[in-house]
């Protein structure tokens, strides 16, 4: 398993990186709907370097590790919403997002 997150590391880390700024890309596009040109022209760019990002770390792991990685997003998406949204997190939600993470730590742990 830690020779799998070794071989795939720098990968896995742009990934997660990549993951945050797409999920901070999408939270202005959510508060630009309050009417902020700003939020929304800033969330396409933290939204895009997000995809860069993705495209240049799939040259350091492999495919199967690094695309399930992406999920995190959904994590980070729960921890936004309810740190800066204010919104709240059922026991449903809660569980989802540790099985997630679960899912995460044994796909990126999994390569050979």
């Amino acid at each position: 398993m830690l020779a799998s997150f070794k071989k795939n590391k720098v990968g896995i880390l742009m990934m997660i990186v990549s993951a945050v700024c797409v999920c901070f890309g999408q939270l202005f596009w959510k508060l630009s709907s309050q009417g902020s040109l700003w939020f929304l022209i800033f969330g396409f760019i933290l939204y895009g370097l997000g995809a860069v990002i993705m495209i240049f770390a799939y040259r350091f792991g492999s495919l199967s590790v690094l695309q399930p990685v992406l999920s995190l997003s959904y994590v980070i998406t729960i921890i936004l919403a309810v740190t800066i949204l204010n919104e709240q997190v059922t026991l449903l939600k809660l569980g989802g997002v540790l099985f997630v993470m679960l899912g995460v730590i044994l796909i990126a742990g999994g390569d050979k």
